[in-house]
């Protein structure tokens, strides 16, 4: 009788001497009890719902995180530190199930200093954001350990950025090929039955030598099939891993009763190929799902330059071309790109990307600023400390803070498909069995076996991650970065298109440019042009590029106005730039034209006059999509181009002009709640609002540093005429999932009516379900890339 007591924390079996029993439960030491006690005090006792003992013993470590106390490690460790906001990403190895991640991401219940945890699964991260003046990292790193999820913090990886790579599905894969490859040598004998002398004489040997070799491939290299299986029958949740281990666990049965009743040497070979080639699939899609990946981040960045100081003048340099000790020019909205020092007087930052708080921070001269942290006000000067990290830029971008909560419907019918497929597969596998053992019973296994193995829907839960991972390189190829795989679904339920005027169906790059109204004089025309040396609104860079060179003046002060100017002072003299109602003119406006008004020290002095340039091939993208798509154009303002576009564009555009930012976002909200898909494309400064509420927000980028965090893209502005084909694109890509299903289903019929049959062997079934993962992802990749060169994407 098994009188053994396991632990209800962490399901290690308890010595009898070593029992505690606390609340009607057993432990297995102080610990474990400890955590127990926490989550039940914290209102955490649901932990234990997901799996049946799903914590790790907690360790000792008493004193062994006071060099945490140290501030210099801690700016080593630390990704964001400001004020009493503190960003530190720690590596957790015990991650390892929905528990695991459900715990990580409540630590807030269990430290109130702690604001936000978010666990990157695939990573083994966790991610938290906490108060520096109520927590310590110390007492963080803390209290993980005592709860069983002990930090890994290695100060030689955090200064070389190199982290340790995990080999074990490697070394798993290597002794499965060494023990595969020398019992199908030991079989042969056995294969042509000869009867020979010495081979009959050593035949008990041999077979005992296969089993040998056997072992290690059986409990070593397919061990993570067990703990997998046991895992999720644990949780109650049946994943594709039962049906393999118990295939594998009954072939090796059945093979060692046939040694040890010397019926034959068993199925040893075919196990152990088998293991092989699961295994052998397993690395196949790792490594071409890490090439996607890199490929995209390595491809990925963003579109945006910065501005450089290069003795006395301004260059505008991609940000990666940027190195320590370079000197950059920050505007206003413009995100900074890389660590430094601050050489201005003073800085106001936002650092929503990194926190999600929009709490604004003033820095003095000699701070240090972060990157990720948005310049609000005047122009300030920073020099560089480190080399942009693209790679942190786009986790900023990420924040799960800033997403949006869409339907994710391929993952759903993937999911769906997964929890009936294995139970289906169970009860026909057993039911080939029943069938069988009553006609021979090597069939019989061999057909249970075959059923298990052959099924496997590894292929049909790739479909979706191939493919969305493709459309993202070969998009982030053509300068549209989509902050994630969901976004082509969205893209590809678009019915609506909003587009901004100013900066987006307009270029900065060929615009005119008149002026009307009294002389400027030398002085006046360097204070404009310095006040407008901080804003970033496209018609403040257009006229900024068109006034004379003039000498650099610092401002005394700098505020820009969302949709209405700039007010800006310098030694007494104060510089008013905008709309005629901002700077309080009384001209008569009774021609409409876009302009900007001119006023200094509230004398109103005349106004700049432009004549937009509209972007190359507009007219043909808007007839193209004005076939499909509800077309509408936003603007800010006045309808002086209203007869030219009426012209210009296809006669069912929607144009709205004299359109605030908040305007913006309802027109936007109110096509939403008709049942409209909406995707909005502006330039990130005064469509915020309404990127933020479009089902798909693009943000279009042209040298400057600024977009939405809550854009889903960004795009590149020379690539504007491309926005049709990008739609397609996405639309080809569900049509690829759809298809790769139907192909994954068709195979998995087949395959069974084969293995039902008795046609199909354990070891011919193990070769052919990485060949099916193969010829999956080989079948998106190759399509969706066969639709990109059709559409001239690639």
């Amino acid at each position: 009788m098994d009188t053994s007591q396991s632990c209800f924390h962490c399901g290690l079996e308890i010595k009898k001497s070593d029992l505690i029993v606390f609340d009607n439960k057993d432990f297995c030491c102080r610990g474990c009890q400890t955590v127990y006690e926490i989550f039940s005090a914290n209102d955490l006792g649901c932990y234990y719902d997901f799996e049946n003992a799903p914590g790790a013993t907690p360790l000792d470590i008493d004193g062994k995180y006071d060099f945490l106390d140290n501030e210099k490690i801690l700016e080593k460790l630390l990704e964001f530190q400001e004020e009493n906001t503190a960003v530190v990403s720690l590596t957790i190895p015990h991650i390892h199930c929905s528990s695991c991640i459900w715990i990580l991401e409540n630590l807030h219940r269990l430290e109130s200093g702690i604001r936000t945890s978010m666990v990157n699964f695939n990573e083994k991260t966790v991610r938290v954001t906490y108060n520096s003046d109520e927590v310590s990292l110390k007492k963080i790193v803390n209290m993980l350990s005592s709860i069983g999820y002990e930090p890994y913090i290695s100060l030689e990886n955090y200064e070389t950025g190199v982290k340790t790579e995990d080999r074990s599905l490697t070394y798993k894969l290597g002794v499965a090929f060494f023990c595969f490859g020398n019992i199908m040598l030991l079989s042969f004998p056995e294969y042509f039955e000869e009867n020979e002398f010495w081979l009959d004489q050593y035949k008990g040997f041999f077979r005992w030598l296969i089993f040998a070799l056997a072992l290690p491939t059986f409990f070593y290299s397919a061990s993570g099939y067990y703990v997998s299986a046991y895992k999720s029958i644990r949780s109650g949740m049946l994943n594709i891993d039962i049906p393999i281990a118990l295939g594998i666990v009954v072939m090796f049965v059945r093979s060692t009763v046939d040694i040890i009743m010397g019926h034959g040497q068993g199925f040893f070979d075919s196990l152990s190929g088998l293991i092989f080639f699961m295994l052998l699939g397993k690395m196949f899609q790792i490594k071409t799902y890490n090439f996607l990946s890199f490929e995209r981040d390595f491809k990925s960045y963003f579109p945006i330059a910065v501005t450089k100081l290069s003795n006395g003048l301004e260059e505008s340099v991609p940000i990666y071309d940027v190195i320590k000790g370079d000197r950059l020019l920050i505007r206003n909205q413009e995100l900074i790109p890389v660590d430094g020092i601050l050489l201005s007087q003073e800085a106001t930052l936002d650092y929503s990307f990194v926190t999600g708080e929009a709490n604004a921070i003033v820095k003095n001269s000699g701070d240090k600023v972060f990157a990720g942290g948005k310049q609000i006000g005047q122009l300030i000067e920073m020099q560089v400390l480190e080399s942009v990290s693209q790679s942190y830029l786009t986790q900023l971008w990420s924040n799960d803070v800033f997403q949006k909560k869409v339907n994710q419907h391929f993952k759903t019918i993937t999911d769906t498909i997964s929890h009936y497929f294995t139970p289906i597969l169970l009860i026909i596998a057993f039911a080939g069995f029943g069938y069988w053992i009553f006609f021979d019973v090597n069939t019989a296994f061999n057909v249970f076996t075959a059923v298990l193995i052959v099924a496997c829907p590894c292929a049909l839960a790739l479909t979706a991650p191939f493919t969305f991972g493709n459309i993202l390189r070969i998009l982030g190829k053509k300068k549209i970065y989509l902050k994630n795989a969901l976004v082509i679904e969205q893209l590809a339920k678009v019915d609506t298109l909003v587009f901004d005027k100013t900066g987006t169906i307009t270029t900065t790059e060929k615009s005119t440019i008149d002026y009307k109204g009294v002389g400027l004089s030398k002085q006046q025309e360097s204070l404009i042009k310095n006040s407008l040396r901080a804003s970033n609104h496209p018609l403040s860079r257009m006229l900024y590029a068109e006034l004379p060179e003039v000498d650099f003046l610092k401002m005394d002060s700098f505020e820009e106005f969302v949709g209405k100017g700039i007010e800006a002072h310098y030694e007494g003299n104060k510089i008013v730039l905008g709309s005629p109602n901002f700077v309080g003119t009384i001209q008569p406006q009774n021609v409409a034209e876009t302009s900007i008004h001119i006023a200094i020290n509230d004398t109103y002095l005349g106004k700049f006059i432009f004549k937009n340039a509209y972007r190359e091939g507009l007219s043909e993208l808007f007839k193209e999509l004005s076939q499909k798509y509800q077309l509408n154009i936003l603007s800010g303002d006045n309808d002086g181009e209203r007869e030219f576009l009426e012209a210009f564009l296809p006669p069912n555009t929607n144009l709205i002009f004299n359109q605030k930012p908040e305007q913006k976002l309802d027109f936007i909200k109110n096509l939403q709640d008709s049942g409209r898909n909406v995707m909005m494309i502006g330039d990130g400064l005064n469509d915020a609002g309404a990127l933020a509420q479009s089902n798909v927000g693009i943000s279009i980028s042209e040298n400057v540093n600024v977009f939405s965090p809550a854009c889903d893209a960004i795009l590149d502005a020379s690539e504007f005429y491309n926005i049709g084909n990008f739609l397609k694109l996405s639309q080809k890509a569900i049509r690829t999932i759809k298809m790769s299903f139907t192909l994954s289903l068709l195979y998995n019929v087949v395959g069974l009516g084969f293995a039902v049959t008795g046609n199909l062997l354990p070891l011919v079934a193990a070769i052919i379900m990485p060949f099916s993962t193969i010829t999956i992802v080989s079948f998106v990749t190759i399509m969706s890339t066969i639709y990109a060169k059709k559409l001239h994407l690639k």
